[in-house]
């Protein structure tokens, strides 16, 4: 069965928690900037969203989901020399 390889959802949660606790008060006096930020903010919910979309219809025509933390994570189907 193949495998997909998409993103561990923490990586979502992570951005969001990030700019939600610490960027947005940072911005409290900039109304434009703060505006980019919920804009961006909305953004980021939808890609969570548009993944999960992404990941039942996967599962649904029977692929498996491969969750990388890291683009550095070693490829299993690459092949080493000896």
């Amino acid at each position: 069965m193949k495998s997909i390889v998409l993103p561990a959802p923490i990586h979502y949660e992570l951005l969001m928690q990030i700019l939600e606790r610490h960027t947005q008060s940072a911005l409290d006096q900039y109304p434009a900037q703060r505006q980019q930020l919920h804009d961006l903010l909305a953004t980021l919910r939808k890609a969570t969203l548009q993944q999960e979309y992404l990941e039942a219809e996967c599962r649904r025509s029977g692929l498996t989901i491969e969750y990388r933390w890291s683009i550095h994570q070693n490829d299993p189907t690459a092949r080493t020399s000896s």
